[in-house]
């Protein structure tokens, strides 16, 4: 049934992000952290989106704008391994509260808290009107990348940040798949370094199992075909359809992580 789960979800979230510019880290994140510690499916979804992103950058990404890459990429790059360090330092506190519901032992924790607020913070950009359309000017391009590396790296969560910075600066919808592409790209590329460095320092390398690696597998095979199979049949869907299931599925999780269930 895991497998089913995240094989559905990698290849729905595919297609949708390929024009969103986001969706694939927000929905298969919580997929994982069903089957898996947090800290773990964040490194697991980053492994899945770095290879999804690769597909995407060999379709789309020579209608990247250098300079966006530049400006906006750079800033996300280097504040992705300040994220994914601040993820490696804080997933290994401990408890700080426990309760039983029934005969199951509710567990909240430091980064469990941290997540479950970022889910829920990104949901409200996603649900609420005001939110949903908010839009920044070109200036801040450098604050929006820093922005939205530092949360791709402690969270994979840059994608929406990102397409709100991106969207205000009057490109065309292919520059805009393209650059997002190779942004969110380069920003994978930095937290699965830092993830791993993090992994092998603290003698964790061993932190994925066959069978998470089987899953890891399955997401991105199945993110391949959601991505191919998107470029030609899901752009139809609006916007707001796609801002509405994930800001959905993000809040449900992020009040789950938030009480400890997950």
């Amino acid at each position: 049934m895991d497998y089913l789960i995240i094989a559905l979800c990698a290849f729905l979230a595919s297609g949708l992000t390929l024009y969103s510019g986001f969706g694939l880290g927000t929905l298969l994140l919580p997929v994982f952290a069903l089957f898996v510690p947090v800290e773990v499916a964040v490194g697991a979804t980053a492994l899945v989106h770095g290879a999804n992103n690769i597909l995407k950058v060999a379709i789309v990404g020579q209608h990247a704008d250098r300079d966006l890459v530049l400006r906006f990429g750079i800033p996300a790059v280097v504040a992705a391994f300040a994220g994914a360090a601040t993820l490696g330092y804080v997933a290994h506190f401990g408890a700080i509260f426990s309760y039983a519901i029934g005969s199951r032992i509710a567990i909240i924790t430091p980064v469990k808290l941290t997540m479950g607020t970022l889910m829920f913070v990104f949901a409200l950009f996603e649900l609420v009107p005001k939110l949903r359309s908010l839009r920044v000017d070109r200036k801040y391009l450098v604050l929006g990348g820093l922005l939205s590396g530092f949360f791709g790296g402690f969270s994979g969560h840059q994608g929406a940040l990102r397409s709100a910075f991106l969207t205000k600066v009057g490109i065309s919808p292919q520059a805009f798949v393209g650059t997002n592409a190779l942004i969110g790209f380069l920003v994978d590329l930095a937290r699965i370094a830092v993830y791993g460095s993090v992994f092998f320092l603290t003698g964790t390398g061993d932190a994925f199992d066959r069978h998470q690696w089987s899953m890891i597998a399955v997401g991105c095979l199945t993110a391949f075909a959601g991505v191919l199979i998107g470029k030609r049949y899901l752009h139809t869907l609006t916007m707001r359809t796609i801002q509405t299931i994930t800001g959905t599925l993000l809040l449900g999780i992020s009040i789950a992580l938030l009480a400890g269930v997950l």
